[in-house]
């Protein structure tokens, strides 16, 4: 299998003006599935005058609400239509179980039905006017012409968090997806064609960061970068659009703390917090990674982890019994290698994993075994940074008060868990976790209705909810004088 793709620019499907290509491999065997334009400065500049050009002169900005809400919610009808094919493809890019890409395909389509049926529900707001005779209104407008950039683990997930509200809220944009997880997105930009976004609208460039991602961000013609992916890049990105002090949105990932109080249901804690960190193989940037245990269970706790873990089936994501992939790249897997062997000189206890699988049906894919650390400790690298990959570290607490305030230790502030029986120690810990999600006994939940984003260094705004489409829009106060007169001061 090996499929010929291109960039959509003004509403024109191209090859890359270089004539470069990349290839795009299976991760679970490394097989070639696709070949892509591999797109350069050149794309981008070609995509960001289209977009700047159908904003200033175009329609779409210009188009009642009501109308491009219909053309975002037909988009959700495609993506339902097309569900098995999407699946297929992101399985078949990322490595991820079939299952786990058809959950997405629904909640992809449920963002833009979202996003379509708010399109037209912001009339405006009048507002008193101290001024007799006059008229006082605030307006929400689109904010222009905005760069999208999204990462490889959820790649048309992150996707549909930024098209659907900038489409609603009649902006123009560029997207580029990562460079080594294209086609769903690809698949998309069709169903937008079809859908009858109007060409210049919606443009899609493929290729590299450092090229097509430092254009985007440095361009005085792009009023807003969305970006979701290391915080390393989003630093980059923000110094770069400080050229025109163009609007920011950065999701920059988590190192996520679930907390578990020996009064919680173990088998609901035991199950969620497997859960919340070994869908698509810990690739996740809400991942519950840092599990904190209170010191009287900790034992049984582990115990009970381990045990399970021990048990997961790996796999190809297209068998029913696989629960979990491989990793998305060769580059990747070294990284996540790297890391636990940070942890073990660290001093962190490697209770189970810690290495490659060795059946053979396995080596050609970039599999690595769920892992768990015990005996960690705040001050350790494991701890602290996001290691993106199938890895728990596990610390002990005594107290609620030393629990919070271990959970709360890290430069990051994605989300959080807390699993007690207590309903008054759960609103407490959730009020003292400084994260943009808290979730009490469940982990990992997310919906279209409700805003996603970070504290601290994970991040600035906020996707989702009423919030995520507030991102993609300007308020403007517009007064009118119904009874001039002169005020012949000079």
């Amino acid at each position: 299998m090996d499929l010929k793709l291109q960039q959509y620019i003004n509403g024109k499907w191209v090859d890359a003006n270089s004539g470069n290509t990349r290839h795009i491999i299976n991760p679970f065997n490394q097989e070639r599935i696709a070949t892509v334009p591999e797109g350069d400065e050149s794309d981008a500049k070609a995509a960001i005058t289209a977009a700047r050009e159908t904003f200033d002169n175009g329609e779409w900005a210009l188009t009642p609400a009501i109308e491009r809400g219909k053309v975002v919610t037909r988009i959700a009808e495609l993506i339902e239509r097309d569900k098995e094919e999407l699946a297929y493809l992101e399985s078949l890019d990322t490595g991820k179980t079939v299952e786990e890409s058809r959950g997405d395909m629904d909640d992809i389509a449920g963002v833009f039905r979202y996003y379509g049926e708010l399109a037209d529900k912001d009339g405006g707001q009048l507002i008193e006017s101290p001024v007799p005779n006059s008229s006082s209104k605030v307006v929400h407008e689109p904010v222009g012409v905005c760069g999208q950039i999204t990462p490889w683990n959820y790649p048309l997930l992150q996707a549909s968090w930024k098209l659907a509200p900038a489409l609603a809220t009649g902006n123009t944009l560029i997207m580029k997806p990562s460079e080594i997880t294209p086609l769903t997105t690809i698949k998309v930009f069709e169903l937008m064609e079809e859908a009858g976004i109007p060409a210049g609208v919606a443009n899609l460039v493929l290729g590299p960061g450092h090229t097509i991602g430092s254009e985007l961000s440095g361009s005085p013609d792009v009023d807003l970068i969305s970006f979701t992916g290391g915080i390393a890049t989003g630093k980059k990105i923000m110094q770069a659009a400080s050229v025109n002090v163009k609007k920011l949105a950065l999701e920059l990932g988590g190192k996520n703390p679930n907390v578990i109080f020996a009064d919680a249901d173990f088998e609901l804690a035991v199950d969620q917090a497997l859960n919340g960190v070994f869908f698509h193989a810990g690739q996740i940037c809400s991942a519950g990674t840092r599990l904190i245990v209170e010191e009287s269970i900790h034992d049984e706790f582990v115990k009970a982890l381990v045990e399970r873990v021990k048990k997961f089936k790996l796999g190809s994501g297209f068998e029913e019994d696989t629960q979990m992939g491989p990793l998305i790249s060769a580059e990747h897997l070294e990284k996540v290698e790297n890391y636990v062997e940070a942890g073990i000189k660290e001093g962190a206890t490697l209770a189970v994993g810690g290495k490659r699988p060795e059946d053979p049906e396995l080596q050609k894919g970039f599999f690595y075994l769920p892992t768990i650390f015990t005996d960690c400790t705040t001050d350790m690298h494991i701890v602290q940074e996001e290691g993106f990959g199938p890895i728990i570290t596990v610390e002990k607490f005594r107290a609620e008060e030393e629990a919070m305030k271990l959970a709360n230790d890290s430069i990051y502030g994605l989300a959080g868990g807390v699993f007690t029986k207590d309903i008054a120690k759960a609103e407490r810990c959730a009020a003292k976790m400084r994260m943009g999600t808290v979730w009490i006994n469940e982990f990992n939940l997310y919906f279209p209705h409700a805003p996603w984003g970070g504290f601290k260094q994970s991040g600035i705004g906020r996707e989702l909810g009423r919030l995520g489409i507030e991102e993609y829009t300007e308020t403007k106060h517009i007064f009118q004088n119904l009874k001039p007169e002169p005020i012949n001061w000079f």
